[in-house]
């Protein structure tokens, strides 16, 4: 009876430890975290911390989402646990600034109108037609929104991007101001526009990229002969710069760039929009590329205005031949691209398609010490085209011509990097100009890293490359083919979002391949299969025989096998064949079941390392910490 009794307050005592090692855990290690995931998944980047720790407002995020969503579809579930405890470490980063709130919209409820009226998208799981949930919406103090209205599993390496994206749009509610410097008629034709309307066309129309551009941004034009950019500008888009652009406004320019400001900046080796243009003389452009020659030396990017790209790969059909015989054949001088956009980068990680026509080729300076992170690159099957082809374009000549180098290209680039000046003081201005009164102090260099794109083709922006312009009831509606536009406003996005958004990029995802098993599971499928094989032949030829033996071995046609006389030797040769199946047979299960065997016996050491090793780890632990804790205690009283 003593004996039970001391089993029982035994038994009562590990309890009371084990909770008591909970209680102390869950009390003085609740804020510890440790992220063993191998793309480090829910450790924040400091761009994020940044916005964080920057935020001056209030910002709220409601969290909608179906348990419905995690119990039909699994890999949603895990989804849903990576988000939740990120939002749960945003609220953590940003000492109180970020208030965070978890629903689970049940079908017909006042939670599931919350949910439509945030403008979340609902998604149908089953026959039954009731909607499952799993967006976020956010507001601030002045009742701003945005919103994810349903998180794709397609995104979720760019869950930080997008979850930091909306918390800096909340806490910086005002839209970004850009500023556009180009002598293209992005802004659309008055006179082409008059003479379409007379004729019922739609020419002259601005173009549909920068109608996106303003949906989300404040454009603000910026002369082609400016002196200063303005301080209000937040990221100057410089579209097609002229060859002969002057000192003062490549000083201008230069001096944004070096006051903190970001650029994007546009150039072309042969513009199909200026080429089209008509000239005032009537004769066709005989110049028609852009060039930044004197920043771009100082900044250390290479590109030659006199060579175009050509790819086989995406290639237009265009029109070509003579009055007598018209035939497609492929332009290499206009492409797709769509292997070639990279997808590690926030801005370009959803695009398809990118449309580019008579592209230069940039690349990083030797010597030069700047970030150069492509966006756009050509396939393997492309050369350079010297400009003057393209001048008076013959598409089959180009074509049987064209020689891919198995070189790949590169179109667009981030550049990142501690830039100086091509200047080493303002310039001279012309006779009869004088320099505005809030003209800046010249600098000689980024204090910071500079944030820039370049693209080396302005003809991204043209209509005729990525959309279908028809007439709706009088309206003109733009039928997006390619993502040119996204291309643009995306990229002008992240530079308006500042360093930090810059500095995000593609994550891991939590849905992690079990590469260890899967190998396991292919080895032993391997193996399965070459020893089932050689069993089912010998189980085949031992049927035969068996076959044979019972009808005699007297195959003679008409005689009944009835009539058969079996031999004792016969019957002996029988048995050991039937012997011989069920053996064979026994080893066929044998194997299916050595088939998961490995499998099985790593499930019993990862579940015992789950249920026993790891909780001794943390108990050792918090015992430790805890005699730690006493003994300085102890030292602190004696």
């Amino acid at each position: 009876m003593r004996r039970l009794w001391f089993s029982i307050i035994g038994i009562l005592a590990v309890a009371g430890i084990v909770i008591g090692v909970n209680l102390f855990a869950d009390a003085r290690l609740g804020s510890v975290q440790a992220d063993l995931t191998a793309s480090h998944l829910y450790t924040l980047s400091p761009g994020t911390k940044s916005v964080l720790s920057d935020l001056k407002e209030p910002v709220t995020l409601r969290l909608f989402y179906s348990r419905k969503l995690g119990a039909t579809v699994p890999a949603y579930g895990t989804y849903a646990d990576h988000v939740r405890e990120m939002l749960l470490n945003y609220a953590t980063l940003s000492n109180g600034k970020v208030k965070v709130e978890f629903y689970d919209p049940e079908p017909y409820s006042d939670t599931e109108d919350r949910a439509v009226g945030y403008g979340l998208q609902g998604v149908p799981v089953d026959q039954g037609g009731e909607n499952v949930w799993f967006g976020l919406a956010g507001s601030n103090l002045e009742d701003d929104q945005r919103t994810i209205a349903f998180f794709q599993a397609e995104r979720e390496r760019f869950l930080e991007y997008d979850l930091t994206k909306l918390v800096y749009e909340l806490s910086n509610p005002k839209r970004p101001i850009i500023g556009l410097m180009t002598p293209l008629p992005m802004e659309g034709d008055p006179r082409a526009m008059m003479m379409a309307r007379q004729q019922g066309g739609n020419a002259g129309q601005p173009f549909a990229s920068d109608v996106l551009l303003r949906q989300t941004n404040t454009v603000k034009i910026v002369p082609t002969d400016a002196q200063v950019i303005d301080p209000d500008v937040q990221v100057l888009l410089v579209a097609q710069p002229p060859a002969n652009l002057p000192d003062t406004t490549l000083y201008a320019i230069d001096q944004f760039v070096m006051r903190g400001g970001r650029l994007m900046v546009m150039v072309d080796p042969w513009s199909e929009i200026a080429a089209s243009a008509p000239s005032p003389t009537g004769m066709p452009i005989d110049d028609a590329h852009s060039d930044f020659k004197k920043l771009f030396d100082a900044w250390g990017i290479k590109y030659d205005p006199t060579q175009a790209i050509g790819d086989l790969t995406g290639a237009w059909r265009v029109r070509a031949g003579g009055e007598d015989r018209m035939q497609a054949v492929n332009y290499v001088a206009w492409f797709s691209i769509r292997d070639g956009i990279n997808h590690e980068d926030p801005a370009t990680a959803d695009l398809k398609s990118v449309t580019v026509a008579s592209p230069g080729a940039l690349s990083k300076a030797d010597g030069a010490t700047i970030d150069f992170t492509p966006l756009l690159t050509t396939s393997n099957r492309s050369a350079l085209i010297p400009t003057d082809k393209l001048k008076v374009p013959d598409p089959t000549a180009l074509l049987a011509s064209f020689q891919p180098d198995g070189q790949t290209r590169v179109i667009a680039a981030r550049i990142r990097g501690v830039l100086k000046s091509a200047f080493t003081g303002p310039p001279d201005l012309p006779p009869g100009q004088k320099r505005p009164d809030n003209f800046p102090a010249y600098i000689a260099s980024t204090s910071a890293p500079a944030n820039m794109v370049v693209v080396a083709d302005s003809d991204i922006l043209a209509d005729r490359f990525w959309v279908r312009i028809a007439d709706f009831f009088g309206q003109p509606t733009a039928t997006p083919f390619a993502d040119n536009g996204p291309f643009v406003a995306n990229l002008i996005g992240t530079l308006a979002g500042g360093d930090a958004l810059i500095g995000l990029r593609s994550r891991g995802d939590s849905n992690r391949p079990f590469t260890v098993i899967a190998k396991m599971q292919s080895d032993a499928e391997a193996r399965y299969r070459q020893t089932q094989q050689a069993l089912q032949t010998h189980l085949q030829e031992v049927e035969k025989q068996l076959q044979a033996l019972r009808t005699g071995g007297d195959r003679t046609p008409g005689k009944d096998k009835a009539d058969a006389v079996i031999t004792p030797e016969q019957r002996a040769a029988i048995d050991a064949a039937r012997t011989d199946i069920i053996e064979t047979r026994r080893k066929l299960r044998a194997v299916q079941l050595e088939l998961n065997h490995d499998i099985s016996h790593l499930e019993t050491v990862l579940r015992m390392l789950n249920i026993v090793l790891v909780p001794a780890l943390l108990t050792i632990l918090a015992i430790s910490l805890a005699l730690i804790q006493r003994t300085r205690r102890a030292r602190a009283r004696a």
